[in-house]
């Protein structure tokens, strides 16, 4: 049998894309949720299946060949074709039960997209709705995979992510920002630890695969460790209210999202740990998929868009 009638499992092409992003068997294996002698045997199987060798695997990270480079823009567009035209097949049999698809940080999951979805949905229909909460990166996995329809996160101009690299439309809807805050000391005004104050401090820090750790080390990696106090990881988690938890216990400074400690800062149980040159500016933001979307989603982001404001 020729490569040209070789059965194809659309299960390969999504590996391929996986492989292709990360240029690395394991980790791509892993986003796939497969066995990595599996998803080896899949691509593989691809190959055959093109009559083509798609990654030179000598290189480190592995890298498309010429032909594996041609295959990709055009299979992304297959991809994309395929995913509407499945959303358009299932709209057509029961477009009330199309629902709507979100994934969202933790964060944003808990404080802002409950009242945000309130608000965009009055005086209009109310459509099912599924939420993913996870980590921002377990988040955009969702997306690049094409299990949902919609992304809500933080981002930050300066830090583009994987959302942008995928060229997946966003909508603005606030603005935020990270600051570094403390406990009170015992007078209940300066804080316990200060970013002037002497010797090393503890920092309460965000994990890799946090997209509020990655805009914070991008913009204020370097000043974090060379300062006159610098600061040394004592607690590391995902979530910023975990964080924030800490933060409360005495623990150390943790940068968090002023929408998450404005009541903390009011009620004087947290206090700022430096001045504002050592903040950092935040969006709220909505992806979505670039293919065309369900009748109920396509409104949904009419109704969104388009302005910013700004936040508490």
């Amino acid at each position: 049998m020729g490569p040209g009638n070789r059965p194809l499992d659309l299960e390969w092409l999504e590996d391929f894309l996986a492989l292709a992003e990360t240029g690395n068997f394991s980790r791509a294996a892993e986003a796939r949720n497969i066995a990595q002698p599996a998803f080896s045997r899949h691509i593989r199987s691809l190959e055959e299946w093109t009559g083509a060798e798609l990654f030179d695997r000598s290189a480190h990270p592995a890298a498309l060949t010429a032909a594996g480079k041609r295959f990709h823009p055009l299979l992304a567009d297959v991809l994309a074709a395929l995913e509407a035209a499945r959303i358009k097949a299932r709209a057509a049999q029961d477009q009330a039960a199309a629902g709507l698809r979100f994934a969202a940080t933790h964060l944003l999951s808990l404080s802002f997209f409950p009242a945000w979805l309130s608000g965009l949905e009055a005086g209009s229909a109310r459509w099912p709705i599924q939420m993913f909460s996870d980590s921002a990166h377990a988040c955009e996995d969702l997306m690049l995979q094409r299990r949902v329809q919609f992304l809500m996160c933080h981002g930050h101009d300066a830090v583009p992510g994987r959302m942008e690299e995928a060229h997946c439309p966003m909508l603005r809807l606030r603005t935020d920002e990270l600051l570094p805050v403390s406990v009170p000391g015992p007078d209940g005004a300066v804080p316990l630890h200060a970013l002037d104050g002497s010797g090393p401090l503890p920092l309460l820090s965000y994990s890799d695969v946090s997209a509020l750790g990655r805009i914070l080390a991008a913009r204020l990696g370097s000043r974090m460790t060379r300062g006159a106090a610098p600061l040394h990881t004592v607690f590391t988690a995902h979530h910023a209210s975990l964080l924030r938890t800490m933060a409360l216990e005495g623990r150390g400074i943790a940068w968090l999202p002023r929408s998450l400690v404005a009541e903390d800062l009011a009620a004087g149980r947290l206090v700022p740990a430096a001045g504002a040159d050592w903040e950092v500016p935040l969006e709220i933001r909505l992806y979505r998929q670039r293919s065309e979307m369900s009748a109920a989603a396509e409104s949904l982001w009419e109704r969104a868009g388009p302005g910013l404001s700004a936040g508490p």
